[in-house]
């Protein structure tokens, strides 16, 4: 069975991991000092980097050392995995939803407008799968309206945007390094920012609130979580690190080949290639009604082929949470097409291009009727 995902851990990860262990250090030390300074290094434009336990406590952290809280709002897209608009809550905010686009799954900038009030602190775009979001327009919001950016780039690390990595802008930028993304610390995630205050606060608010003087002295001057990474896992991210570009340049063509390959159909809706994009998830949607079916037998039906699949994601706005906070069907089409049509295909730098074939074909055979790419 080809599974939609498999994490990328080869010796050296085994290794560095085993050389943590045996030197007695294992909670936050010298690794995770050394992969926050190659992580500047890597993304550039002059950021500095701060290290927490998952991408979710680096946006809830990120959101709290901004002073976001009760009473406030902040933009987040409709179709996106459901910690961006969890974290939102945590906070004590209010998240407001917005459509995406159905192809990019990122933020309609000009619904991004549309959706601001007085109350608006903050914009969080989603860099969905790895394609970079149009933040040209957004930042022209947020420096018109004195609004914070926020960028949940948790599936584009090594993505490019405007000329440059996405992290290098300045403004809180979020990275997550789960088991599926692109390069991985097992679970663990990353703030790249420019501005002192916030990375100040952003050290205090993931571990205790403490703050240590120049003479070892401590105190605590406000409330601090638990949100620091181990040094075991910081090891394992240097080697991923080493090897993210490899990696990337392979998920860009597999995503080429499937492009390429796939058939094309009315029912199907392919995902788009663009400058800078890492390929984090090959998504597509497949109007099931269309065919006269449903989206757990088109499944079933990949997978006697050897395929698996994934869903990625259901819309935000209609899970039962976000109900209670007003929200219903109908609000935003895109995203609920997305929701209920979407399919994650398999995508890993270690596939080959037979596997890429097998999707492929597979997708051939189950979409009568369609036209060779």
């Amino acid at each position: 069975m080809l599974p939609f995902t498999r994490p990328s851990i080869g010796e050296q990860e085994r290794q560095a991991a085993a050389e943590v262990l045996a030197s007695g250090w294992l909670a936050t030390g010298p690794k995770v000092a050394a992969l926050e300074q190659a992580l500047e290094e890597y993304i550039g434009g002059g950021v500095q980097v701060r290290l927490f336990n998952s991408g979710t406590s680096a946006l809830e952290a990120t959101l709290l050392a901004a002073g976001i809280g009760p009473g406030d709002e902040v933009i987040v897209p409709a179709m996106s995995f459901v910690a961006s608009a969890n974290v939102v809550l945590r906070a004590g905010a209010r998240p407001v939803f917005v459509e995406v686009d159905p192809v990019s799954r990122n933020l309609d900038p000009v619904a991004v407008e549309a959706a601001l009030t007085p109350r608006t602190r903050a914009l969080l775009p989603v860099h969905f799968a790895g394609r970079p979001a149009v933040m040209e327009p957004l930042r022209r919001l947020a420096g018109e309206r004195d609004l914070l950016l926020i960028e949940d780039a948790a599936q584009a690390i090594g993505s490019e945007e405007g000329g440059r990595r996405v992290g290098a802008a300045g403004n809180p930028v979020c990275f997550s390094f789960h088991p599926n993304k692109n390069m991985t610390t097992i679970e663990g995630g990353a703030v790249a920012c420019a501005d002192p205050r916030l990375l100040r606060r952003l050290e205090r608010i993931r571990f205790h609130g403490i703050e240590k003087g120049a003479d070892g002295a401590m105190d605590v001057p406000e409330w601090g979580g638990k949100m620091n990474l181990p040094d075991v896992n910081a090891a394992i991210g240097l080697v991923q690190l080493g090897r993210l570009e490899g990696f990337n340049a392979r998920r860009r063509e597999l995503a080429a080949r499937y492009l390429a390959r796939m058939p094309r159909h009315p029912a199907l809706l392919l995902p788009e290639d663009v400058p800078g994009h890492s390929w984090h998830m090959f998504c597509v949607c497949v109007d099931f009604a269309a065919l006269g079916s449903d989206r757990p037998a088109f499944q079933a039906a990949l997978q006697q082929r050897g395929v698996g699949t994934g869903i990625h994601y259901p819309a935000m706005h209609l899970f039962s949470l976000y109900r209670r906070h007003g929200y219903g069907p109908g609000d935003f089409p895109n995203a609920e097409r997305i929701g209920a049509q979407t399919l994650t295909l398999p995508l890993f730098p270690a596939m080959t291009d037979a596997d890429v074939d097998l999707v492929c074909d597979a997708f051939a055979d189950l979409l009568p009727g369609g036209d060779a790419p």
